[in-house]
This record gives C-alpha cells, sequence and structure tokens, in this order.
C-alpha cells in the first residue's frame, strides 16, 4: 500500500506541474506577434532578459518541450488540435494542450482516490475508471466549448461589422482602412480576427490568402459568405457597399430565424439531455450512497454467452439511451 500511495503522489505531482505549466504559459502572446516582440524590443527587451526567469517560464521555453511541438504539428492530429485551438483562441501550444489533457487525465482518477479515504466508494475500480473516462474527456470538452461560444459571439456581432464596413466604404475609406475602423470600434472576437487579418497583410500575405486564413479559424458560413463576396468583388469589381448591406440583412434574418427555432425547441432538446444523463446521474448517485446496491449486477452465476447478466443489460441500456439522445438531438438540429 505504501509503494502504491507514492507512485500515486509522484504521477500527481507530475500532473500539477502539467497543469501549472499549461496556466503559466497560456498568458503568454503567441504567433507572429510574438515573435516580432522578441526580435524587435531592442533594448527594453535585453533588459528584460536580464531578469531571472521563473520555472515555468524555463519549462515554457525548453528545447524539449520546442521540440515536442515540432513533432505534434507535423502530425495530422497536430496540425488539426492546433486549429482547434487557435479558434478557440487559446495561447497554448498543441504540446502545452496535451500536457494538460494528460495531467487532467491522471489527476482527476488521483483526486477520487483521495476523496476515497473519506467515501470508500470512491476508491473503487469503477469509480476510478469514471474518473480517468472523465478526466479524458472533460479538455475537449472545455476546448469545443470555448470554441463554440466563440464563434457565437462571432456570428452575433458579424451583422454590425459587414454595416459598419459598407457605411466606410460609402465615406470613401479604402477596404484596409474599413477593416482597421472595425479593430478600433469592435469588440472580441471580432476585433481580434481582423487585427490578425491587418497583420497578415502588413508582412507581406496577399489579401485574398489572409482572408482565407481567417475563414479557417472562424468556420463560420455567415463570415465565409461575406468573404467570397469580398474576393469576387476585388476580381471583377462592383458596388461592395451595396454587396455587404445585402449579406449583412441576409444573416441578420438567420440570425433571427436561428434563435425562434432555438426558442421553439428549447423544451425538446432539455428533454434529450434530460433523457441521456439523468439514468447516469442516478446511477453514480445510488452507487455512492449504496455501494453494495449494485454487486448482484456482477454476479458471474447468472451470466449471458459467459458475461453476467448484468453487464450485458447495462450495456443495452446504455446504447438505447444513446441512439434516443442521438435521434432526439437530430429532430431538433434543423439547419437555416
Amino acid at each position: 500500500m505504501n509503494t502504491m500511495t507514492i507512485a500515486v503522489a509522484a504521477i500527481a505531482a507530475v500532473a500539477i506541474l502539467l497543469i501549472a505549466v499549461g496556466i503559466a504559459s497560456s498568458g503568454r502572446g503567441s504567433g507572429v506577434s510574438d515573435r516580432l516582440e522578441r526580435y524587435a524590443a531592442g533594448a527594453k527587451g535585453d533588459k528584460k532578459k536580464e531578469k531571472p526567469e521563473g520555472l515555468a517560464e524555463l519549462l515554457a521555453q525548453s528545447s524539449a518541450l520546442a521540440s515536442l511541438n515540432r513533432v505534434v504539428e507535423q502530425r495530422d492530429f497536430g496540425a488539426n488540435l492546433a486549429r482547434e485551438i487557435a479558434r478557440a483562441d487559446l495561447k497554448l501550444k498543441p504540446s502545452e494542450f496535451l500536457g494538460i489533457w494528460a495531467a487532467s487525465t491522471v489527476g482527476v482518477p488521483f483526486l477520487f482516490f483521495v476523496i476515497g479515504f473519506v467515501m470508500p466508494s470512491f476508491q473503487t475500480i469503477i469509480a476510478l475508471i469514471g474518473g480517468l473516462i472523465l478526466g479524458f474527456v472533460i479538455p475537449r470538452f472545455w476546448l469545443a466549448r470555448r470554441k463554440s461560444s466563440r464563434l457565437g459571439a462571432f456570428n452575433k456581432q458579424l451583422p454590425d461589422t459587414i454595416t459598419l464596413v459598407a457605411n466606410a466604404l460609402r465615406a470613401g475609406s479604402s477596404f484596409l482602412q474599413a477593416i482597421e475602423l472595425v479593430v478600433r470600434e469592435s469588440r472580441p472576437p471580432v476585433s481580434i480576427e481582423f487585427a490578425r487579418v491587418i497583420r497578415e497583410v502588413n508582412l507581406g500575405l496577399p489579401f485574398d490568402q489572409a482572408m482565407e486564413n481567417m475563414v479557417r479559424r472562424i468556420r463560420s458560413d455567415d463570415f465565409e459568405l461575406m468573404a467570397t463576396a469580398i474576393n469576387i468583388q476585388h476580381q471583377v469589381g462592383g458596388n461592395l457597399a451595396e454587396i455587404l448591406d445585402s449579406i449583412a440583412f441576409t444573416i441578420r434574418e438567420r440570425v433571427r430565424i436561428k434563435g425562434e427555432i432555438r426558442t421553439l425547441t428549447a423544451q425538446q432538446r432539455l428533454s434529450g439531455y434530460v433523457v441521456g444523463l439523468l439514468p447516469f446521474g442516478l446511477a453514480g448517485f445510488i452507487f455512492l450512497a449504496a455501494p453494495s446496491f449494485f454487486d448482484p449486477m456482477w454476479d458471474p452465476k447468472v451470466n449471458i454467452g459467459g458475461l453476467p447478466a448484468g453487464i450485458i443489460i447495462l450495456g443495452f441500456g446504455v446504447l438505447m439511451m444513446m441512439i434516443g439522445f442521438f435521434f432526439i438531438q437530430r429532430i431538433v438540429d434543423i439547419e437555416v
């Protein structure tokens, strides 16, 4: 027992260290602006270098972590993960996110194990496996949630942004000047994304390519419509302000219709969450309150094909609940 406790404590220490490194490095700048700041800081940057760096900063800038990040980014999985992190606007490298992911996967079961000294139900193999699955899912759920909320905020601001660009064009401004006005007058995430476009253009990237990069980062159908119209206007000409007004009107109508659909399907979506999550929540509560309640399910004397009947029944029930939840979500997911 002592050896196991020492091993678990060592794993927990590594997990906490990885989490600390990820949180500490999440506040640092990244991308082109960060590299330019390091090379163009001048005397001010030299003074900063004279200051002693903390342990988290040294670890974040270590050659081992940089090598791991290069290896990860060369893989398809790493490239896709980097794209997801950029869409969520996280100041993390893929290797740093993977470190946080691994720390969460190990740390949650360890937390359950520690809680088990007070509540023995948490030290059972089922609870530890559940903690492992929960720790594995939490970082991806957090990333997806942050990306979804950021995309929603961007889409809500987009109609007003398009109208602002159209009015600036009517006032005689160039398109880049209109984009700079958006950066000054808008709120994040619109201001952040258009600031990246201006920065890429100033560094020599063609405007069309900068817009395509923004389309890949945002993955918004509404913005893709705007970017397509702008690219076509650059090639064939036309009244861009009038085109943008039409696009803004279309996007506003889509947002209004989507809001009405979400209002009308709110009860059905909530029913889907209840159907999918209530059985698991109830089973978890019973397991914590009375751990021996589920013992007959694992009795090998009552088996089907060599497996305890309780496991087969439980698997069948989980499968049916997943199918029901999937069909409910498909029914209420109405495309506009």
